[in-house]
């Protein structure tokens, strides 16, 4: 969301940065609202100034004992005048903050210029991927092989693109839930809050999915309720509204909950396994910093979620997302991808994002410094992790030759165990 000054006086700019990331901005459209809305403002202010001046006059001519029906007509005109004025300017404003609604964020001016993620710029590997001296089974083969992971029930229970976990494969994803909250709320610094899975159009607002993505997400017939689609909705919104003391920031929240997103413009991608699901859990990393801060800060969030694969000795490498590939809401995003050797390639496993001020100028989230003006907060998010690609990086990565998988030496506490065997038990 954009500040309507700022937008009217950059107009060109905003055009050729927006370009960069494949976005047509309607100049014309924006032109025409814009040029409409000021000329009902314009001419509703001089009627209100007709109007008090033909009231004051009346009221002269009254004193003086004169007749002021024809000028209390006239007065009446100007005042239904007003009121169509003031309904035109109303309904502009309305189609006015929908267009600006629609429009996305500026990327940063160090994101690298491109179409797609064929532009993504490589900033660090971790780890060697490990070499096997057997073929490598992908998650989708081995999960069933070892009874852990059931696609064909959880389609005949809800649909396609849900899963079942059994036994080992359940327990597995609780201690990845836990491990991730204890790291993070340890060591990071984080603050765990427990937010409401479902939430209104108001929240999905906020962080801008509504109005453009509603197709991507869940709703509750009946109900101004939808299913959270991440984390980031319920908790950048918690703020919504509030002025947040300066001297508190940053704020740095994570949560777990599980994800809702009906995927609706992916269809044909990783159709197989559990790499992308209607349903599937995270834990979620929010900040909310000062604007000078939001850089270092972004730094630190993606660092916190890469420490979650080193921990669990699993090979990664972050990328920059280029313009074309950012996200609606984003000015500069790190994708941080997990080696999968059943897929012989690396995979997203969370994007890690700055919002700048656009996020917060929606929710109307701002910050305030003794007795200087209030200005909108940065607001940053990132996975750290996906619960269900972290699950699947580990089963592929730790894979042995005899069909069993060794759990990460980092998450035997809350598993209490070594290995799944290749029966599909924890041993």
């Amino acid at each position: 969301m954009y500040d309507l000054g700022y937008f009217r006086n950059n107009l060109t700019q905003i055009q050729e940065r927006l370009a960069n990331r494949g976005f047509v901005l309607d100049v014309d459209m924006f032109q025409n609202l814009d040029v409409r809305r000021r000329q009902c403002l314009t001419e509703s202010e001089q009627i209100k100034a007709d109007r008090n001046q033909a009231t004051a006059e009346i009221a002269k001519l009254r004193k003086a004992g004169q007749d002021t029906t024809e000028r209390q007509q006239q007065v009446r005109a100007l005042a239904d005048r007003i009121t169509e004025l003031d309904e035109q300017a109303s309904k502009l404003d309305a189609e006015f903050r929908d267009f600006l609604a629609r429009v996305p964020n500026l990327p940063y001016d160090d994101v690298p210029i491109g179409r797609d993620e064929r532009s993504n710029v490589e900033v660090r590997r971790w780890g060697t991927p490990r070499t096997l001296d057997f073929e490598a089974k992908a998650h989708w083969d081995l999960g069933p092989e070892l009874g852990i992971l059931d696609l064909e029930r959880a389609a005949k229970v809800t649909g396609a693109r849900f899963a079942v976990y059994w036994g080992a494969g359940a327990r597995l994803e609780r201690a990845l839930i836990n491990f991730m909250l204890d790291l993070h709320t340890r060591e990071h610094g984080y603050r765990e809050v427990l937010p409401p899975f479902l939430i209104n159009s108001a929240s999905l607002y906020g962080t801008g999915q509504l109005p453009k993505f509603a197709e991507d997400s869940f709703r509750c017939e009946g109900h101004d309720l939808w299913l959270a689609p991440t984390a980031e909705v319920p908790v950048t919104n918690l703020f919504r509204d509030e002025t947040l003391n300066s001297d508190e920031l940053p704020i740095s929240l994570c949560a777990y909950t599980p994800c809702f997103r009906s995927e609706a413009g992916s269809y044909g991608r990783d159709v197989r396994g559990i790499i992308r699901q209607h349903q599937f859990q995270k834990v979620e990393l929010v900040k909310f910093t000062r604007p000078e801060h939001s850089s270092e800060e972004h730094d630190k969030l993606t660092h916190h979620a890469e420490t979650v694969l080193e921990r669990l000795g699993l090979p990664y490498r972050t990328v920059v997302l280029c313009t074309g590939d950012l996200g609606f809401s984003a000015a500069k995003t790190y994708d941080i991808e997990v080696w999968l050797p059943g897929q012989n390639g690396y995979k997203e496993i969370s994007s890690c994002s700055n919002f700048d001020a656009f996020q917060a100028r929606r929710a109307q989230i701002r910050t305030k410094s003794g007795k200087g003006k209030p200005e909108f907060v940065h607001t940053l998010n990132g996975s750290g992790l996906a619960i269900g690609r972290t699950w699947v990086a580990i089963v592929e990565n730790y894979q042995q030759a005899d069909g069993a998988v060794v759990i990460p030496e980092a998450l035997r506490p809350y598993v209490n165990a070594e290995r799944i065997d290749k029966s599909g038990q924890i041993r």
